[in-house]
C-alpha cells in the first residue's frame, strides 16, 4: 500500500522552538549595547557567560538533532531498502516454491502415469506375442489337418476313379455267357487267377471307401452288390449300374470337398497372415511406446531429482530472508521509537534552554543581579543592555508584561521571546520583524497541524476500512481453503479418495484382464487336448469298424467257399450241426453299431468342442473388449482427477499464500495505526486547543504591536530610520522632506534634472 508520508511532529515542534532560540540569538545584535551600570563600557560578567553557556548548549542541541536526523535518514533508507529487497524476494521465492512444487507433483504424476503405461504396454506385448504363437500353433494344426484332409480326399478320389472304371468296364452292357466285349475284356482274367483276385481286391476297396459318405439306401445298395457271391470267372452279368452312379456322385462329392477345403485353406492362409501382420505391426508400435516411454522415465528421474534440490535451495533462502526481514522490521521499529523520543526529549530540552536564556533577560532579572555583588561587580559583574534610545517605559512594560503573562498561561515558548525582547530594549524594528516571524511560523504550523489532522482522519480512515476490507478478503480465503480441502480430502468424494479408487480399480481391471486371458488360455488348450483327443478317438474308431467289417466280410466269403466245396464233394459228410455257420457275426454287427454311435458321437463332441471354443473366444474378446474400454474410461478419468487434484492443490496454495500475505498486510496496517496512533491522537485531541491557543498568541502579537506603535518612543525611533536612511541628505530634508531639495539629494541628482523629470515637485 502507498502510503502519504506524514507532517513530521518533531520537525514541526523544533521549528517552533528553533525560531524561538533564534529570535533569542538575534536579540543582542540588534541595537544593543553593553555598558556598566553607570553608562560606561565594561567586560562581560558572570551572568553573561552563563547566557553564553546555554546559548552554546542550545547550538550544541540543534547540531546534535540535525545530526542525528541526518543518520536516521540514512539509517530509515536502509531499512526501507532492505525491507522492499527481502519483502520481494520472499514473494518471489514463494512463488518459485509454489512452481517447483508443482513441477515436482507434475513430474511425479507423469512419471505414475507412465509406469502404469509401461506396464500396461509390457502386457500387452506379452498378450500379442502370446496371441500371434497361439495362432502360429493354431495354424501348423490346421495345415497338418489340411494336407491329411487333402491326401485322403486326393487318394479317395482316385479309388473312385478307379472303381468306376473297373465297374463301368465289367458290367456296361455286357451279359453272362455271350458279350463279345465282355470275353474280349475278360480274356485276361481266369477264374482264381492273379489278375483277377486283383481286379476284386480294388473294387472291393474302393466300394469300401465309399461306404462312409453314403446314404442308408446307397449304402445297402452297395452292400448288397459287395455281397454278390457269383464268380468274376467266364461272361459276367452286369449288376454294377447303379453302384456306378453312386461312385461317380460320391466322386464328384469328394472334388467338391477337395475344393471346398482348398478354398477354405487358402483363406485361412490369407486370414492368418493378414492377422500375423496387424499384430507384428501392433507389437512394433507397442514396443516403439514402450521404448519411448521408458526414455521419458529416465529423463524424468534426473529432472526429478534437480527440481528437488532447487526446492531445497529456495525453501532455505525464503527461510533465511524472512528470518533476516523479522530481525530487520524489529531493529527498525525499535529504532523509529528511539529516534522519536529523543526528538521529543530534544525538543523539551531546548525549550528549556529558551526559557532560561529569557529569564536571565528579562528586566527583572537585570535589576536583581545588578544589586548582587556576586553579578553585577568585578569580574563577574552584571551584563546590563541599556536602551540605545529614550522611550516609554511604561508602555514597553505593559506589552512586555502582557507577552509573559501569556506566554506562561499557554506555555508560549514565542510570546515569552517576544517579552525577553521588549525586556532586552530591542529597536522597534527588529521587534516588529520577529513578531511578523512568529507569525509566519504560527500560520505554518497552523497549516502543518491541519494537513496533520487531515492526514491523520485520512489514513485511519483508509486503514480501517482496509482491515475491514482484508477481514472480508481472509474469510473468503479461510471458505476457499477450506473448500478446497474438502475437495482434495473429502473421505468419501474427495479426489484423493476418488484417485485411490480409480486405482484401485485399475488394479482390479487388470487382473480381471489377466485371469480372464489365462483362463481362455487353458480354455484353448483344453479345446485342443480334446479335438485331438475326438480325432484320434475317431480314427480309432474307424481303424476298429474297418477291421471287424473287414474280417466279417472275409468270414463270410470263407464260409461261402468252403460251403461250395461240400456241396461239389460226392461222400457224404459226417452229421454234425445243422444251418449256417453264424459264428460271432451277430455280436459284431453290434459291436459295429455301437461303434458307430460312438463315432457319431464322438463327431458331435468335437463339433460341440468347435462351437463351445468358438463362442468362448467370442466371449472372452466381448469380454476383454468391455474390461478395455473400462480400463481407458478409468484411466482418463484418474488422468482428469490427478489434472484437477494437481490444479486444487495450486490453488490451495496460491489461496494459502493470498491468506499469508492478506493477513501480514492486516498486521502491517494495524501496526501502521498502531505507530501513528500517538501522533495522530495527540494532534486529533488538541487540534482545537493549539488553535485557540495560536489564535491567543496572534491576537497578543498584534496588540503589543498596536502598543509599541502608539508610544513615542515608537515614533521617536520611526523617525530616527528616516534619518538614518536619509544619510548626509538628513540635514537638508529636515526642513522639508517633501522638498525638491530633499527628493535631488535622495536621487543623487541635481535639483534642475530632478525637476525635469518631476516637475511637479514643491521648489520646482
Amino acid at each position: 500500500r502507498s502510503a502519504r508520508a506524514p507532517p513530521v511532529r518533531g520537525r514541526m515542534k523544533f521549528g517552533s522552538l528553533a525560531a524561538a532560540a533564534l529570535a533569542v540569538l538575534l536579540a543582542p545584535a540588534a541595537g544593543v549595547q553593553v555598558v556598566r551600570a553607570n553608562g560606561n563600557a565594561r567586560a562581560p560578567g558572570t551572568i553573561k557567560t552563563v547566557v553564553t553557556a546555554l546559548q552554546t548548549m542550545l547550538d550544541d542541541s540543534k547540531k546534535e538533532g540535525d545530526t542525528e536526523t541526518d543518520l536516521y535518514t540514512k539509517f530509515k533508507t536502509y531499512c526501507d531498502d532492505n525491507e522492499k529487497e527481502k519483502t520481494e524476494s520472499v514473494e518471489s521465492l514463494t512463488k518459485q516454491i509454489g512452481l517447483l512444487e508443482n513441477e515436482i507433483q507434475d513430474v511425479q504424476a507423469n512419471t505414475g502415469g507412465l509406469s502404469m503405461d509401461v506396464a500396461g504396454l509390457k502386457k500387452d506385448m506379452a498378450t500379442n506375442e502370446e496371441a500371434r504363437n497361439m495362432a502360429e500353433g493354431m495354424r501348423k494344426k490346421e495345415k497338418e489337418a489340411f494336407d491329411a484332409e487333402e491326401a485322403d480326399l486326393v487318394a479317395a478320389i482316385d479309388q473312385m476313379k478307379q472303381a468306376v472304371k473297373l465297374l463301368a468296364d465289367i458290367g456296361a452292357d455286357q451279359t453272362l455267357a455271350d458279350s463279345a466285349a465282355h470275353s474280349k475284356f475278360m480274356a485276361g482274367y481266369s477264374s482264381g487267377g492273379a489278375a483277377m483276385l486283383k481286379l476284386q481286391s480294388s473294387v472291393s476297396k474302393a466300394l469300401v471307401a465309399a461306404t462312409a459318405f453314403l446314404s442308408p439306401q446307397q449304402r445297402q445298395t452297395l452292400d448288397s452288390f459287395l455281397q454278390t457271391k457269383g464268380p468274376l470267372n467266364g461272361v459276367y452279368v452286369a449288376q454294377s449300374g447303379g453302384v456306378v452312379g453312386i461312385l461317380k456322385s460320391m466322386g464328384e462329392t469328394f472334388k467338391s470337398n477337395l475344393e471346398q477345403a482348398r478354398s477354405t485353406e487358402t483363406a485361412a492362409v490369407k486370414a492368418h497372415d493378414k492377422f500375423m501382420t496387424t499384430k507384428t505391426e501392433e507389437f512394433d508400435t507397442l514396443k516403439a511406446s514402450y521404448d519411448t516411454k521408458q526414455t521419458t522415465m529416465g529423463g524424468n528421474d534426473g529432472d526429478l531429482s534437480t527440481k528437488k534440490t532447487q526446492l531445497g535451495d529456495a525453501i532455505q533462502q525464503k527461510a533465511d530472508d524472512e528470518e533476516f526481514l523479522d530481525k530487520l522490521q524489529e531493529m527498525c521499529t525499535g529504532k523509529l521509537e528511539d529516534y522519536d523520543k529523543r526528538s521529543a526529549l530534544r525538543a523539551e530540552e531546548q525549550a528549556a534552554i529558551a526559557k532560561a536564556i529569557a529569564i536571565l533577560n528579562s528586566d527583572q532579572a537585570a535589576g536583581a543581579f545588578d544589586k548582587v555583588a556576586a553579578t553585577g561587580t568585578g569580574a563577574k559583574s552584571f551584563v546590563q543592555l541599556a536602551r540605545s534610545s529614550s522611550s516609554s517605559p511604561s508602555a514597553r512594560s505593559e506589552a512586555r508584561r502582557y507577552l509573559q503573562k501569556l506566554g506562561l498561561e499557554h506555555k508560549s515558548v514565542r510570546l515569552a521571546r517576544i517579552a525577553g525582547l521588549l525586556a532586552l530594549s530591542n529597536p522597534f524594528t527588529q521587534v516588529f520583524g520577529a513578531i511578523k516571524e512568529m507569525k509566519v511560523t504560527i500560520e505554518m504550523e497552523a497549516k502543518q497541524d491541519l494537513e496533520r489532522k487531515t492526514w491523520c482522519v485520512d489514513e485511519r480512515t483508509e486503514s480501517n476500512d482496509n482491515v475491514e476490507a482484508k477481514k472480508g478478503q481472509i474469510t473468503e480465503l479461510e471458505t476457499a481453503i477450506t473448500t478446497l480441502e474438502t475437495t482434495i480430502k473429502d473421505p468419501e468424494t474427495g479426489l484423493i479418495k476418488m484417485i485411490g479408487d480409480d486405482e484401485t480399480s485399475l488394479e482390479v481391471n487388470s487382473k480381471a484382464q489377466s485371469d480372464e486371458t489365462d483362463a481362455r488360455r487353458e480354455e484353448h488348450q483344453d479345446y485342443q487336448k480334446n479335438v485331438a483327443n475326438c480325432v484320434e478317438a475317431d480314427s480309432i474308431l474307424r481303424k476298429a469298424i474297418h477291421a471287424l467289417e473287414e474280417y466279417y466280410k472275409k468270414e463270410e466269403d470263407a464260409l461261402d467257399e468252403a460251403l461250395g466245396g461240400f456241396i461239389q464233394q460226392d461222400p457224404a459228410p459226417p452229421e454234425t450241426w445243422t444251418g449256417d455257420f453264424k459264428g460271432q457275426k451277430e455280436g459284431g454287427n453290434k459291436v459295429i453299431g455301437m461303434l458307430e454311435s460312438i463315432l457319431a458321437d464322438t463327431g458331435k463332441e468335437e463339433d460341440a468342442a468347435h462351437s463351445s471354443e468358438q463362442a468362448s473366444q467370442v466371449a472372452y474378446e466381448d469380454s476383454m473388449e468391455t474390461l478395455k474400454t473400462e480400463e481407458a474410461d478409468t484411466r482418463e478419468g484418474l488422468a482428469n482427477k490427478k489434472k484437477q487434484l494437481a490444479e486444487a492443490k495450486l490453488e490451495l496454495m496460491e489461496k494459502r499464500e493470498d491468506l499469508d500475505k492478506t493477513e501480514e498486510e492486516k498486521i502491517a496496517i494495524e501496526r501502521f495505526l498502531e505507530r501513528i496512533k500517538p501522533g495522530c491522537d495527540f494532534i486529533t485531541d488538541n487540534f482545537d486547543t493549539r488553535e485557540a491557543n495560536r489564535a491567543t498568541e496572534t491576537e497578543a502579537l498584534d496588540k503589543a504591536v498596536t502598543l509599541m506603535q502608539g508610544t513615542p518612543a515608537y515614533a521617536s525611533a520611526k523617525a530616527k530610520d528616516a534619518e538614518l536612511k536619509q544619510g548626509k541628505c538628513a540635514e537638508t530634508c529636515k526642513a522639508d522632506g517633501a522638498h525638491v531639495d530633499c527628493k535631488a539629494c535622495l536621487a543623487k541628482v541635481s535639483v534642475p534634472g530632478f525637476c525635469a523629470g518631476h516637475p511637479e515637485t514643491a521648489g520646482c
